[in-house]
């Protein structure tokens, strides 16, 4: 199968920095036509600027791509749908949604304001849902003319967070645990229509994984190999959007670096059975044992590499 994605149309929003800014041009690279979406807020999520999404714009078509750029808020339930309009009145088609933009606001559940919270599972869990509703929409009604299986991919974008959660981050953690959730869902019913649906959880650096507890591990270091550029971890998104990947969908998948993974789904690996009905007594005679030997949970602090 072919790895071009000539006359394929894309979406990526936050598309103005970082990871997004990397998918965009990459996608044109590989002969995407994109909409390059992002409200251009600060690494807060304040504000908003034109000129940063507009300038990746200007850096696909100096290369000799195409491009075009959308500035609403992918949260917006219109917003949203007008993005995914965009694309199909610019460049006749939809093939492809990243799903990207996102920003942090780190503290402890204990100093976590409302809106904190509010915020940023907004940006991060909507800002998802809104971009996929109309998307699928889409790719539905195509399926319907063609009379069969269409062309769709769509790429979530997670953290390894969302699976143990971090105690500094008790609104994106559970966030990108909806992503996954939502994004696994997709796939199932996109399936009937062609549309594959994947999770990729990038380790990069980025203005959001610049902040915060963890933000030295990100720097880029003086000499050496850059494990966390963001370069490194755009392929991955790229390789799900092309024809090749057709087959692989409903995958929860890491890269950073030079490595890159496979997750498997949730599984138990200790099941415990009565012989009649549970009990206090009884499960306690079963998980008390069996909990003595795990490790104790950690304060969930310690920084590691990998």
């Amino acid at each position: 199968m072919s790895l071009s994605l000539d006359g394929r149309v894309a979406i990526v929003t936050g598309s103005a920095h970082g990871l997004g800014r990397c998918h965009a041009i990459n996608l044109a690279k590989q002969g995407a036509r994109v909409v390059v979406n992002d409200i251009g807020a600060d690494d807060m999520g304040l504000g908003s600027d034109a000129t940063p999404a507009q300038q990746v714009v200007d850096e696909i078509k100096a290369a000799g791509g195409e491009a075009t750029a959308h500035y609403g808020d992918i949260a917006d339930w219109n917003a949203s749908k007008a993005l995914v309009e965009t694309a199909i009145e610019t460049y006749g088609s939809l093939d492809i949604l990243i799903n990207n933009a996102g920003f942090t606001r780190d503290a402890t559940i204990l100093k976590m304001t409302e809106q904190d919270f509010d915020d940023v599972v907004r940006v991060h869990l909507k800002g998802h849902f809104c971009p996929s509703k109309w998307a699928m929409i889409h790719w539905r009604e195509e399926s319907k003319k063609a009379g069969g299986p269409i062309y769709g991919r769509l790429i979530s974008t997670a953290s390894e967070s969302w699976l143990f959660g971090t105690p500094g981050q008790p609104n994106y953690a559970p966030a990108k645990a909806g992503v996954v959730s939502l994004t696994m869902g997709l796939a199932q019913l996109g399936a009937r229509w062609g549309v594959t649906a994947n999770v990729i959880m990038p380790r990069a650096r980025t203005r959001m994984t610049l902040k915060g507890q963890m933000g030295a591990m990100f720097q880029k270091p003086e000499e050496g190999f850059d494990n966390f550029d963001p370069e490194h971890s755009s392929p991955l998104f790229v390789y799900l959007a092309t024809p090749a990947a057709a087959h692989i969908s409903g995958e929860l998948l890491l890269i950073w670096g030079r490595s890159t993974s496979v997750w498997k789904r949730p599984e138990p690996y200790v099941v415990f059975d009565t012989e009649d009905v549970w009990t206090v007594e009884e499960l306690h005679r079963h998980y008390g044992p069996h909990f003595e030997k795990r490790e104790p949970v950690t304060d969930g602090f310690t920084v590691r590499a990998g």
